[in-house]
């Protein structure tokens, strides 16, 4: 099962990243119970110099992103592969004027996920 992707320039507008130690730490869990959401699409890891870490901007109040796994979700049932998905997050979307993953954040998963079914393939 493929659950993470390498560093690509896309990943430059993160400004803080946590390792799966501190996300379990954050989030009261087990290194393995991260894991568990990383396989469930609700985080996502990337390998920097040899390190799985996640964006620390997806921890929102204490919680994994709810918008996360629907969306990530909603890119492989258009035909992403999660890598794909992921980046496509991470991404300038012209429709928006800006990546994707910000109105996210901003709670604006509706506007995203439409897009991302536009886009199947």
């Amino acid at each position: 099962m493929w659950q993470s992707i390498h560093v690509s320039n896309v990943f430059d507008s993160v400004d803080k990243w946590l390792t799966v130690p501190e996300v379990g730490e954050l989030l009261g869990l087990t290194p393995g119970k991260v894991h568990r959401l990383v396989e469930e699409h609700a985080l996502f890891f990337i390998v920097r110099d040899g390190v799985k870490v996640v964006p620390a901007h997806l921890i929102v109040d204490g919680e994994p992103l709810t918008s996360l796994p629907g969306t990530l979700n909603v890119l492989i049932d258009a035909g992403f592969t999660l890598g794909q998905g992921i980046e496509w997050l991470y991404t300038q979307e012209e429709s928006l004027g800006h990546p994707p993953i910000d109105s996210l954040l901003a709670g604006r998963k509706s506007e995203v996920r439409r897009i991302a079914q536009s886009l199947a393939f």
